[in-house]
């Protein structure tokens, strides 16, 4: 078996994935993606260039490098794996933001590194934004309040593990989920562990390995107007704070005995 063959055999065991989903995923029968696995025979370059798109791993990379001896995030941290990032840019070349639309959102999943789906998305600018590449994607569900289903998070696109820190809050393009907002909470070295700011849901782990995209939150764009109701406390809030109020109380009638 080539390394190649060893690579991606490797790589779809660590997404637990099965052999007919992957094929599926790169529009093959599953018969022919397991003569890869199997190294009975070599996929052409469009192939392969589908499957590093899908696993998220540089062609150089699989075709030279046993895997197995990394762990995911090491290789994900790699200088030798960059997937390229197609951008936007104006007249003056300067970066445009790209739009993903809630209709829409599932296809960036298979369109996130093709530049001709890239050149469709619609786009703005945002002069007051500093340097790095934004990219604005669709909010959805009540997970991440205030922000409500038909607002757009506009996020800065985080090449390196490093530039991730805890407490800040991230868009995560990936495999399972697709696109997700949440807040990062720890960084293992297989998995993200992320929490919403609706404490109805309980904080999860991302393995790495599904992970294609992070962009950091900068700003975002409300397409609904906001209601007095949104920011009214729950009842647990209230309830924390009546005992709070109740210990205070006791500790001031406590020291005026």
């Amino acid at each position: 078996m080539s390394i190649l063959s060893e690579n991606i055999r490797y790589l779809r065991n660590q997404i637990n994935s099965s052999q007919q989903k992957v094929a599926d995923a790169l529009f093959i029968t599953r018969g022919r993606y397991a003569k890869y696995e199997d190294g009975a025979s070599e996929p052409p370059i469009e192939l392969l260039l589908r499957i590093s798109r899908y696993f998220h791993i540089s062609i150089d990379l699989m075709v030279s490098v046993d895997l197995r001896r990394i762990s995911i995030k090491e290789i994900m941290e790699l200088p030798d794996n960059r997937i390229l990032l197609p951008v936007k840019v104006d007249e003056a070349g300067e970066n445009r933001i790209e739009i993903v639309p809630h209709r829409a959102s599932m296809g960036y999943l298979t369109g996130y590194s093709n530049p001709e789906y890239i050149e469709r998305l619609q786009n703005i600018t945002l002069p007051f934004l500093g340097s790095g590449k934004y990219r604005a994607f669709p909010a959805e569900g009540d997970s991440m309040p205030p922000h409500k289903d038909g607002a757009y998070i506009i996020g800065r696109y985080i090449d390196s593990f490093g530039q991730l820190k805890t407490g800040k809050s991230y868009v995560f393009i990936t495999r399972e989920e697709g696109i997700t907002y949440k807040r990062l909470k720890e960084i293992s070295n297989d998995s993200f562990l992320l929490s919403a700011d609706n404490d109805f849901y309980d904080p999860y782990a991302l393995p790495i390995s599904d992970v294609f995209e992070i962009w950091e939150y900068t700003c975002s764009i409300a397409t609904d107007e906001f209601k007095k109701e949104d920011f009214a406390p729950d009842h647990q809030t209230i309830i924390q704070m009546l005992k709070e109020l109740k210990g205070e109380i006791k500790e001031l009638k406590s020291k005026n005995k």
